[in-house]
C-alpha cells in the first residue's frame, strides 16, 4: 500500500481577486503534491477558499451584494488561477459548504466537551483586515499617532459578548510540541518567534462574535458565529470528512505539511494545535511559513498601484517559465523579489539556452542525422560515464532530497548543473563533427545525451509539468518511467527495438521579449 501524504496550503481569503502570493504558495504546494506522488506516495493535496468573517460582510455590503454572492464570485477567480497554473489540487475546498460547518461544529463540541470554552465579555483591539484580536503591548504607532496590528493594519476596539477558548491551559503543552518535534514548525526563524511568543504567555482567546452573522453558527448559542479562524483551521480535517474518523482521517491526519505564508504562523502554529489538542485530534507533523514575494523589492498594495495579476504573468510570459523562475530565483522561507526582467533574464539564460537548447540540438541531430531512428550506442568513453554519473546524482539524490526539505532553488541549482554538464559534454564531443569521421561515436554521443536529457526532464517534472510532459512524450518516455528510480538508462535500448521514430522537434521554451520601455534583459 502507498505510503499516504497530506498537504494544504492555507485557504485563501476571497475578499478581492487572487495575487502573486496566492499564486506563489499555490505553485510551491503543488510541486511538493507532484514530487510525492512522483515517488509513490498516496497524495492528498487540498486548497481553497475562507470565505467568512467580518472583512468579507463589509466587502460585500461596500459592493452591494451578499457575502454569498461576493465568496461565489471570487472564489471562482482562484479555481480559474490554479486551473490555469496547472495546480493538481485533490480538493479545492469552500467554507461556504455545509459539510464544512458541520465539520466545525463538530471541533467546537469536543473543545466544549473538554471544558475549554466559556462565555464572557470581550474587550479588546481587533483588526479587521487580519481577522486577528491584538494585545495591547503587540500594537505599534502610525504616522498619524493612530494604533496599528504589528501588520500594520488599523485596529479597532470592541466590546461584545464572547465565547471564550482556554488558550492558557495550553502554554506548556505548545512549548512541549516544539522541545520535542523541533521540525513542527520551520524554517528555524518562525519557530523561535513562535517559542519566545508563547514564553511570554498566553490569553484566553475570543473565538464567537455577534456583531454580525456571516459565519458558522456557534452550537447552542445561534447568535453568535465562530471566530473565522475557528472555522477556517478546520478546513484542513472537513476536507477528509471529519467528524467521521474513519476513512480519509484515518488515512491522512495528522496532515504531513500546511504550507502556509509567514504572517499567519501564529494561527497554525499556536491555536491550531491548541485546538486539535483540547478536540483529542492529533496535531500536523509540520508547519512552514513562507516569506513574502516583493514586486521589485516593495510589498504589492493598491496603493502603490503595484498589484501584479498572476493570470496574466502566466499569459505572458507562460506557466511553465513563472513556476520555475518563482521556485529558482531565491530560496524559499525567506522573502523573494520578482519583475518581468527578472522573469525574462531566467528563462531565456536558462530555460531557453540551456536545457531548451540542449534538448533542441539533440533531438534535432537525431532526427537529422538518423533519419529519425534512435542512434545505437557502442561502448563508453571515460567522458561518458562521468556525465551519466552526474546526472544520475542529481536525478536520484541531490534533487529528491532538496525537494523533500522545500529547498527548490537548491534543486533546481542542482538540476542546472547537470544541463551545464551536458552542454559542455556536446560542444566537447561535436557530434555534427563526429558525423564526417566516426559515425559510430556519433551516434554514442547522441544516445548518451538523450538518455541524459529524458532524466532530466523527469527530475524537473513537478516545477514544470506541462512542458517537461511534451518533451517526454515527443521522446517516447513511457508513463511508468516518469520517475527518478524508474529512468535510468535500461529503457533505451527496448525503445531502440520498438522501432520508435522520433518526429521533428518543436522549440520548447521560446526566447521571451520585454515590452518597449520595461527594460532591457541582461
Amino acid at each position: 500500500m502507498a505510503d499516504p501524504f497530506y498537504l494544504t496550503t492555507a485557504i485563501h481569503y476571497p475578499n478581492g481577486k487572487p495575487h502573486i502570493g496566492h499564486a506563489y504558495e499555490t505553485i510551491a504546494a503543488d510541486v511538493l503534491a507532484r514530487f510525492h506522488r512522483m515517488q509513490g506516495r498516496d497524495v492528498r493535496f487540498q486548497t481553497g477558499t475562507d470565505e467568512h468573517g467580518l472583512k468579507m460582510a463589509q466587502k460585500a455590503r461596500d459592493l452591494g451584494i451578499t457575502p454569498r454572492a461576493l465568496a461565489d464570485e471570487m472564489s471562482a477567480h482562484f479555481r480559474e488561477l490554479f486551473d490555469k497554473l496547472d495546480i493538481s489540487y485533490d480538493r479545492f475546498i469552500r467554507t461556504t459548504q455545509a459539510e464544512h460547518h458541520t465539520s466545525s461544529q463538530a471541533l467546537w463540541r469536543a473543545m466544549e466537551a473538554n471544558g475549554d470554552l466559556y462565555l464572557d465579555r470581550y474587550e479588546g483591539w481587533y483588526s479587521v483586515r487580519d481577522e486577528a484580536y491584538y494585545d495591547a503591548s503587540e500594537l505599534v504607532d502610525g504616522e498619524a499617532g493612530e494604533k496599528l496590528s504589528p501588520q500594520g493594519t488599523p485596529v479597532e476596539w470592541t466590546v461584545e459578548e464572547s465565547w471564550f477558548f482556554r488558550l492558557s491551559a495550553y502554554q506548556e503543552p505548545l512549548l512541549a510540541l516544539y522541545r520535542n518535534n523541533p521540525d513542527f514548525l520551520q524554517p528555524e526563524s518562525r519557530r523561535n518567534e513562535v517559542v519566545k511568543f508563547v514564553e511570554g504567555g498566553l490569553r484566553d482567546l475570543s473565538v464567537s462574535r455577534t456583531s454580525f452573522d456571516w459565519g458558522v453558527k456557534v452550537p447552542g448559542a445561534e447568535n453568535h458565529v465562530m471566530y473565522v479562524w475557528v472555522d477556517a483551521l478546520t478546513n484542513y480535517i472537513t476536507g477528509l470528512g471529519y467528524p467521521d474518523m474513519d476513512g480519509d482521517m484515518a488515512k491522512f491526519w495528522p496532515a504531513d505539511l500546511h504550507l502556509i505564508g509567514k504572517d499567519i504562523v501564529r494561527f497554525h502554529a499556536v491555536y491550531w494545535p491548541a485546538f486539535l489538542m483540547s478536540a483529542k485530534l492529533d496535531v500536523p507533523k509540520k508547519v512552514f511559513g513562507h516569506g513574502f514575494l516583493l514586486n521589485r523589492g516593495q510589498k504589492e498594495s493598491k496603493s502603490l498601484g503595484n498589484v501584479t495579476d498572476p493570470a496574466e504573468l502566466a499569459d505572458r510570459f507562460g506557466v511553465d517559465n513563472l513556476r520555475y523562475f518563482l521556485l529558482r530565483d531565491f530560496t524559499f522561507g525567506q522573502d523573494g523579489s520578482y519583475s518581468p526582467e527578472a522573469i525574462v533574464n531566467r528563462s531565456n539564460s536558462e530555460l531557453a539556452n540551456s536545457f531548451g537548447n540542449l534538448a533542441q540540438r539533440t533531438l534535432s541531430q537525431v532526427f537529422k542525422n538518423c533519419d529519425g531512428n534512435l542512434p545505437g550506442i557502442t561502448g563508453h568513453t571515460p567522458e561518458d560515464e562521468a556525465l551519466f554519473a552526474h546526472v544520475d546524482r542529481v536525478v536520484r539524490s541531490e534533487m529528491p532530497a532538496a525537494y523533500a526539505d522545500l529547498a527548490f532553488a537548491q534543486a533546481l541549482e542542482a538540476w542546472m548543473g547537470a544541463v551545464f554538464a551536458c552542454n559542455a559534454y556536446i560542444d566537447a564531443q561535436a557530434p555534427w563533427a563526429l558525423r564526417k569521421t566516426d559515425e559510430q561515436r556519433m551516434c554514442t554521443v547522441l544516445g548518451t545525451l538523450y538518455i541524459c536529457i529524458a532524466q532530466l526532464a523527469v527530475a524537473v517534472q513537478p516545477v514544470m509539468p506541462g512542458s517537461m510532459a511534451k518533451l517526454l512524450d515527443a521522446m517516447g518516455i513511457a508513463p511508468e518511467l516518469r520517475n527518478p528510480d524508474a529512468i535510468g538508462s535500461h529503457w533505451y535500448s527496448p525503445l531502440i527495438e520498438s522501432g520508435f521514430g522520433l518526429a521533428k522537434p518543436e522549440g520548447l521554451f521560446p526566447r521571451l521579449e520585454l515590452a518597449e520601455g520595461e527594460g532591457a534583459p541582461a
